[in-house]
């Protein structure tokens, strides 16, 4: 028999066409959900909406989150540019996920550093989605076995609401080291 998983994403991902392709009997979803039970693995990677605790509480197995920063930094929404502007470390976590954001037990986590012909955050952050997608699938016989340990996240870490990135901003494409000094300049 097939392990079913439910894959919840807005994005479109390689990792939703690696499930397919490794035989399981993947759903797909970008819609809120009220009811877990049928999985046997939730994932999630690019979802933005939050889970009530009441519903994780009705998945076989601890639902599993994809986040492309290096927990607990940039919980929440943007991670890349957050990391940039707050001077964090860029990375990607595969955790647990319980009833905060970005707040669960680390699965597996790595740090990323950037190659100096990647220099727009838009270059950045596609770095940081193949990272994440080739942690997932350099680990996906464990997690798909749950076997793994897992470890607390370390530190108080921080968080940002979609609303906090600034309204300066110039975009994506900009140079993250002359944006971040541009919309740091505007500070003073």
């Amino acid at each position: 028999m097939k392990n079913k998983v439910l894959f919840l994403s807005e994005g479109n991902y390689s990792i939703h066409k690696f499930l397919l392709e490794a035989g399981l009997d993947v759903d797909y979803s970008s819609n809120p959900v009220s009811d877990l039970a049928r999985y046997d693995l939730v994932l999630s990677f690019g979802y933005r909406h939050l889970i009530p605790k009441s519903v994780l509480g009705t998945a076989k197995r601890e639902p599993i989150n994809l986040h492309i920063s290096f927990l607990p930094f940039n919980r929440g929404a943007h991670p890349n540019f957050w990391a940039h502007y707050d001077g964090t470390p860029s990375g990607v976590s595969i955790h647990l996920m319980d009833s905060g954001i970005d707040t669960g037990r680390i699965i597996i986590q790595k740090q990323v550093f950037f190659l100096p012909t990647q220099v727009t955050f838009r270059q950045r952050y596609d770095f940081l989605i193949f990272s994440i997608e080739n942690l997932f699938k350099d680990n996906f016989f464990k997690i798909i076995n749950n076997d793994f340990k897992t470890f607390d996240q370390r530190g108080a870490g921080s968080f940002h609401l979609k609303s906090d990135l600034p309204s300066e901003f110039k975009g994506w494409d900009s140079i993250v080291e002359l944006e971040i000094k541009r919309l740091k300049s505007l500070l003073k």
